[in-house]
């Protein structure tokens, strides 16, 4: 799961800059850029402030952090077919919100 590399497309889909979602959270930029490119995970407290400053639900973050390897064997099949409509469906809530 990647939770950086949504946070990073969503922060992106609404044309907000790294410098400014520091700003609306109160997060160092250094802090936000560490966790966009993985080698830091976000504190729960952090995370919560972050979707509160993009306006999108937690479980938006985990759905766009999703991999193909988070996906039991089983399911990736379905998985492979489903995913990418629902990525354009949130796309569009995302920018519409």
């Amino acid at each position: 799961m990647k939770i950086g590399l949504a946070i990073k497309k969503i922060r992106a889909e609404k044309d907000i800059s790294q410098k400014e979602l520091s700003k609306r959270t109160k997060i160092s930029a250094t802090s936000l850029s560490q966790i966009e490119k993985g080698t830091k995970r976000p504190s729960a407290k952090n995370l919560t402030k972050i979707c509160k400053a993009l306006d999108v639900p937690e479980s938006l973050i985990y759905f766009y952090g999703l991999e193909e390897k988070d996906i039991p064997a089983k399911n990736r099949k379905l998985y492979s077919v489903v995913f990418p409509a629902l990525e354009e469906m949130v796309k569009k809530l995302i920018v519409a919100s």
